[in-house]
């Protein structure tokens, strides 16, 4: 059982790789497999579905993100101000994009209420709204989980600003 698990550990990685690559789109259980050198029923032997995959690459790809802003933030919590002067650069950087592509599309699929990304997109907002809140220099819990869901809307909306082509009116904002 413990080979079968460090498999299924070994192909999350390749998994995560294919979505920041290809996103949600070109990830149909076929290509998905052969991308990853497996067939799709072998890779259904370490997933029960498709579905199965899919949140778990994306949870894989949630925990490579979240590496990566915790190296980038301070050891100390911050003001919001700061934090996002931080945090704003970085996620609008060329080789974080591909994180930022694929949010997007996971908020774009759970604003039409596909299934499993409705659930994926709720608990990935939860979690990065957690994280911020976690860093932010608020004396009172209520406040500061108020103030992170408005650093996460300002941050998001430079993502989309960029997204639309507009990256450096975005730039502009930080």
């Amino acid at each position: 059982m413990a080979h079968h698990e460090d498999r299924r550990e070994e192909l999350l990685d390749k998994i995560a790789d294919h979505l920041l690559r290809e996103g949600i789109a070109g990830s149909n259980l076929r290509p998905l497999a052969k991308a990853i050198g497996l067939s799709d029923r072998m890779l259904l032997y370490y997933f029960k579905d498709k579905e199965d995959i899919l949140e778990a690459g994306l949870g894989r790809v949630a925990d490579r993100l979240t590496e990566i802003l915790n190296h980038a933030a301070s050891e100390q919590q911050l003001p919001s101000d700061k934090l996002r002067a931080k945090l704003a650069p970085l996620l609008l950087d060329d080789a974080i994009w591909p994180y930022m592509q694929l949010w997007l599309e996971i908020a774009s699929l759970s604003a039409r209420n596909q299934a499993p990304f409705s659930e994926v997109g709720a608990s990935l907002g939860r979690h990065f709204l957690a994280w911020a809140a976690a860093q932010l220099d608020v004396a009172e819990e209520q406040a500061r989980r108020t103030e992170a869901v408005r650093l996460f809307a300002s941050l998001e909306g430079l993502v989309l600003l960029k997204s639309l082509g507009l990256g450096e009116e975005a730039k502009a904002a930080y």
